[in-house]
């Protein structure tokens, strides 16, 4: 699987394979001495699995990869502590080679990456778990639908965003450039005090902004 991905990797002119893992703890090692802008993590290996992998390697804030889950998608506790773990996004391990590059592209760019066959299942699931750990930081009004410094722009793109749009497809829903969409994303992210887009969608659905 990791030779597959390497030489589908490696043919892009803008993409550079620079390590490989056999498990996790190989993983985070890897991350460590190289600082890759993006891993591609399976979670079912020996040793320390890619759950715990993905928490240490995204607890350090000294490195800023974003960690991609490639799972099969038979487990779906898995996911669900993937998200809390601090993942970007998932693939699932039949996606084609297009759909491999364009999450590394995507992770790279700061954005999430949900295969759509999964996004609503694991969003919507997860955020409705009672036990499930949050991925932000609650404003002190626990009750309020939304932070108070939140403007009408920002709350409908992440509205949007809760619906697993990208920023593309969110700039011609508000017929906005796709720059300013990304300005307002990194606002809404500031605000929630979220890590990244997962933990905001995670947040609209836990408020009711879907």
């Amino acid at each position: 699987m990791r030779a597959g991905f390497r030489m589908i990797l490696e043919a892009q002119p803008d993409l550079v394979v620079v390590g490989e893992a056999a498990d996790g703890r190989e993983a985070v090692a890897a991350a460590s001495a190289l600082s890759p802008d993006v891993i591609c993590m399976d979670v079912q290996m020996p040793g320390m699995d890619g759950l715990e992998a993905t928490r240490r390697i995204v607890a350090d804030a000294s490195l800023g990869s974003a960690v991609v889950i490639v799972t099969t998608f038979d487990r779906d506790d898995y996911l669900f502590q993937a998200l809390a773990a601090g993942a970007s996004g998932f693939l699932l391990k039949n996606a084609g080679p297009e759909e491999l590059v364009s999450a590394v592209r995507v992770a790279a760019a700061g954005d999430a990456l949900l295969a759509p066959e999964v996004t609503r299942r694991v969003i919507e699931r997860f955020a409705t778990l009672p036990s499930a750990p949050d991925t932000v930081a609650e404003p002190a009004a626990a009750s309020a639908a939304l932070p108070v410094d939140l403007t009408d722009r920002e709350a409908e793109v992440l509205r949007l965003l809760a619906r697993a749009m990208s920023n593309a497809e969110i700039a011609d829903e508000l017929f906005i450039g796709e720059a300013t969409v990304k300005t307002h994303v990194s606002n809404v992210l500031q605000k929630l005090g979220a890590r990244d887009r997962v933990a905001a969608v995670v947040y609209a659905h836990r408020h009711g902004m879907t």
